[in-house]
């Protein structure tokens, strides 16, 4: 169960996201528990056929985009099994969310040169609120762990102080690729 307000999912695409969607080559992109669809819009908005997974169907229904761009999927992904066994995709995007078993299945889901954008809560987060119970919080490192034969394009684990765009919190996140793929593109920062 998520413990985080849905609040999150009214903002712009995460920066982190958007700095590393280059890597993404055609095809479709997966955002699991999508909220109201701020990262399927990013992708579809750069032409991928997007797929959204949430278990609210209120936020699926405000996602907004059209049915021929923007596949929806209503699932309790943590009370049920994985809703697309099979399916392969050019990226998989997870954000503000963590079911570790789950994870397998991401891996899983990336065809190959396919991307991981991850990004959630680390441990530390619960000195400054929510989330604060440890199932909700990554472990140092964790992400790596869960990565181990992907290529690691980029890391980052620890405290990001308040901004404009987001509270300050504990944060991890990470870029990985299946294969060698387009991940020796250079970034363009």
């Amino acid at each position: 169960m998520v413990e985080v307000a849905n609040a999150l999912d009214d903002q712009e695409p995460s920066a982190w996201v958007r700095r590393w969607s280059h890597l993404v080559p055609p095809g479709p992109v997966l955002d699991l528990a999508c909220g109201r669809g701020r990262h399927l819009r990013w992708f579809a908005q750069r032409g991928h056929p997007v797929v959204g997974v949430d278990r609210s169907a209120q936020a699926l229904a405000a996602i907004g985009l059209p049915a021929a761009a923007c596949e929806t999927v209503l699932a309790d992904i943590e009370a049920g099994p994985w809703p697309l066994p099979g399916r392969r995709f050019s990226a998989v995007v997870v954000t503000h969310y963590l079911w570790r078993p789950l994870m397998p299945h991401l891996i899983e889901s990336l065809a190959e040169a396919g991307v991981l954008i991850y990004e959630t809560f680390a441990q530390g987060q619960e000195s400054l609120g929510r989330p604060s119970r440890p199932e909700f919080l990554l472990r140092p490192g964790e992400l790596i762990e869960i990565c181990q034969g992907l290529r690691i394009v980029a890391f980052e684990d620890g405290h990001q102080p308040q901004s404009a765009q987001a509270p300050a919190r504990f944060i991890q996140r990470i870029a990985a690729v299946r294969g060698l793929g387009v991940a020796m593109l250079e970034s363009p920062l």
